[in-house]
C-alpha cells in the first residue's frame, strides 16, 4: 500500500526519523523522502527493512553502525558528492542520538554538501514531557558505563550541573544504575520512563531511593528505558526559598497539600518537603504559643 507522495529531492544527506515505538508516528514527510532517495543509510537493515515494509516502501540500504562507520563513511561521502541523494536513519528516534551519525554529518559540512533533517519522534525529549521535571535545561547523557566505579565517576562529572538529566538504560542494569545516581547524587526527584508510544507505556516517578526500593522489589522492567533526574535543589532553590513557598502555601493549604503544590514547582521531592513543613508548621506554633 502506497503511504508516501512522489516528490523531487535536491543531492544531499537527508537526516530521516523513525518511529520509537509506534508505526503511526513516522511523519508524512519522512515516507517522502525514503521513497525519493537513492540509498537509505541505517543502523540495521533488518530493523529498517521492516520499517519499509510497513509503509510500503522499496528501495536500496546499507548498515553504518559503531562497527563498520569506518569503513562506510568514504563510500557514502564519495556517492554525496557525485549528486548522491541519501536517508540516514537510526533503528528508532532521530538519526544521531546515541550512534555515529555525527561523524558523516560533520564530514558532509566541512565537504560543502547538502544536509537536512525531517525530524520526529525522539525517546530523550518524549521522556522529558512525560517525567514531570524541569524541562527548561535539560542534558542527554546517552547510556553510562556499563561497571559501576566507571558509571559513578561519569555520574560525578554531572553532580553539579544546574540541570534535569535524561539517560539510556536497560532493564537488567537499571538497579545497580539507580543506586549509583542515588550514592553520588542523593536522593533527586527523577522517574523510569519506559516503553514509549506503545501499549504497555509508563513513567513511573518518585525520588531516586524511591525508585531504588521498587525496583528491588519489583524486579527489573522490560522495554526501552530512559531515566530522567531532576536537578540537584541548591541549584535552584535554597533552603530559605524552598520555606518561603511552603510556608506561602501553607497560607491557603494544608502541609499536605502545600508540599505537594511546591513539589510540581521545584522537583523537590514530596516527602522531604512535607518534613519541612511540618518543622516549619510547629515552629510557628510555638512561636504563637
Amino acid at each position: 500500500m502506497k503511504n508516501f507522495e512522489t516528490v523531487s529531492l535536491l543531492p544531499g544527506l537527508y537526516l530521516v526519523a523513525t518511529p520509537i515505538g509506534n508505526l503511526r508516528d513516522m511523519t508524512l514527510r519522512g515516507m517522502d523522502v525514503l521513497a525519493a532517495v537513492d540509498l537509505i543509510v541505517c543502523e540495521d537493515t533488518r530493523v529498517t527493512g521492516k520499517l519499509l515494509k510497513a509503509i510500503g516502501i522499496e528501495k536500496k540500504m546499507i548498515a553504518y553502525n559503531d562497527h563498520n562507520a569506518g569503513k562506510q563513511r568514504g563510500p557514502i561521502l564519495e556517492r554525496l558528492s557525485n549528486d548522491g541523494k541519501i536517508a540516514l536513519v537510526s533503528d528508532a528516534g532521530m538519526p544521531l542520538v546515541s550512534d555515529p551519525g555525527y561523524k558523516l554529518v560533520r564530514d558532509c559540512l566541512d565537504l560543502g554538501l547538502r544536509v537536512t533533517t525531517m525530524p520526529g519522534a525522539n525517546a530523550p525529549l518524549a521522556a522529558l514531557q512525560l517525567s514531570g521535571q524541569p524541562s527548561d535545561k535539560f542534558s542527554f547523557l546517552g547510556f553510562l558505563p556499563p561497571k559501576s566505579e566507571a558509571r559513578r565517576k561519569v555520574m560525578g562529572q554531572w553532580g553539579a550541573v544546574p540541570s534535569t538529566l535524561i539517560v539510556f538504560e536497560s532493564g537488567p542494569r537499571l538497579v545497580d544504575s539507580l543506586s549509583d545516581m542515588l550514592a553520588v547524587w542523593g536522593s533527586r526527584p527523577a522517574a523510569v520512563v519506559r516503553e514509549l508510544t506503545k501499549l504497555y507505556e509508563e513513567s513511573r516517578r518518585g525520588t531516586l531511593e524511591e525508585l531504588v526500593k521498587h525496583y528491588e522489589e519489583d524486579g527489573a522492567p522490560k522495554g526501552e528505558i530512559v531515566v530522567v533526574i531532576g536537578p540537584p535543589l541548591a541549584a535552584t532553590f535554597d533552603a530559605a526559598a524552598l520555606d518561603e513557598k511552603l510556608a506561602e502555601a501553607m497560607e491557603t493549604m494544608g502541609v499536605k497539600e502545600a508540599s505537594a503544590a511546591v513539589a510540581e514547582q521545584t522537583g523537590e521531592s514530596k516527602k522531604t518537603l512535607y518534613e519541612r513543613a511540618l518543622a516549619l508548621k510547629n515552629k510557628v506554633a510555638e512561636e504563637d504559643a
